[in-house]
């Protein structure tokens, strides 16, 4: 076969490493159609003048600008075939990648776990992005729900791996170069309020809302080249459990980092990912809302310009978030559809 049908479950193995076509060149233009699909706002990502004056080079893609690139590339040899993306863990964003920067991804499979029915297992995998220099732009680990080609094909070896419940944002902080506190401008960056103005326990209903086109979110999987059939294929799509296209779940966390600038206008950077979780399906035609609440508040060793809040997204679907909709015993409240536990920079 010349085609790539893609890999199911038992074409996996434990510990092998997975080199993915093809190195993307990313370009002020990338940076131009996701500020039109997701309208994040952040200031040091929007205007070369804003970042040049804290102390970057030049304005810095969107951290998950560069999380979809480099997840992108995974996707043609890990998760073709799959159910579900189902979550994340020791996320890090390693260094700024600035547009003409070239991405590519190697993922390296770290478990395995067939399910009960025998139909399909997880694969866990952890990715690493790199620049053309080789040195290590993002990394962070995901496990993905596959289905089997064969029902009755044995699975040589199985291992759920011990991943860690949160990354130490202080690792993380070298991502930023030096910065300048009193030059960041709070009223070009649209928000007074900094580190110290921040509460554990605190939670910030983001208020705005933003409606999922069918044509936006075809772009996005497109311009990152992912191609999971669940999110192209009309016609495949009829034979699934929910009939139709999932929206991708990478373009729910950008919708809902760029609403959670409404509160969070100065927590400019993504340090890491702790956790990720994708609790219900998103659809064309449904509106996108989010909250937040600060788990954690870090000080840097070593760094008085910027302070890390480890923050709690929540976003949901169809209902504003004025009460917090959250979880309910076992479950989550029916209109929520992502659960991420995240680090973010954020001046003093």
């Amino acid at each position: 076969m010349k085609t790539n049908p893609g890999r199911f479950f038992e074409d996996f193995r434990l510990g092998e490493t997975i080199r993915h076509a093809t190195p993307r060149t990313v370009t002020t233009g990338d940076v131009a159609l996701y500020t039109a699909l997701y309208g994040p706002r952040f200031a040091v990502q929007s205007s070369d003048a804003f970042a040049k004056a804290i102390g970057y080079p030049a304005s810095p893609l969107d951290d998950l600008l560069t999380f979809h690139v480099v997840f992108g590339k995974t996707v043609p040899d890990v998760s073709l075939n799959a159910l579900a993306n189902l979550g994340y863990a020791e996320g890090g964003f390693h260094r700024p990648v600035y547009p003409g920067e070239t991405l590519s991804t190697v993922s390296e499979v770290i478990g395995l776990k067939e399910s009960s029915n025998r139909q399909t297992g997880v694969v866990y995998v952890r990715s690493t992005g790199s620049d053309a220099s080789g040195r290590t732009v993002l990394s962070y680990c995901r496990w993905v729900l596959v289905r089997k080609r064969d029902p009755e094909a044995k699975i040589a070896e199985e291992h759920v791996p011990q991943l860690a419940k949160v990354v130490n944002p202080a690792d993380l902080a070298h991502a930023l170069p030096p910065l300048d506190p009193a030059a960041y401008d709070n009223a070009l960056a649209g928000s007074p309020h900094r580190f110290a103005d921040y509460a554990v326990g605190e939670k910030i209903d983001h208020v705005d809302g933003m409606t999922v086109e069918e044509a936006e979110h075809q772009i996005a999987t497109r311009l990152f080249q992912n191609t999971a059939k669940v999110h192209f294929d009309a016609v495949a799509t009829k034979e699934t459990k929910f009939g139709k296209r999932l929206i991708y779940g990478g373009h729910v966390i950008s919708l809902a980092r760029a609403l959670s600038f409404n509160g969070l206008a100065n927590a400019f950077a993504i340090g890491g990912i702790n956790a990720g979780r994708h609790v219900a399906p998103l659809f064309a035609g449904d509106t996108v809302y989010a909250w937040s609440e600060v788990l954690e508040t870090a000080e840097l060793p070593g760094r008085s310009d910027i302070g890390a809040l480890r923050l709690r997204t929540v976003a949901t679907k169809n209902q504003s978030c004025g009460a917090y909709p959250d979880k309910q015993g076992e479950g989550y409240d029916p209109s929520v559809i992502l659960d991420l536990d995240y680090w973010a920079f954020i001046p003093r």
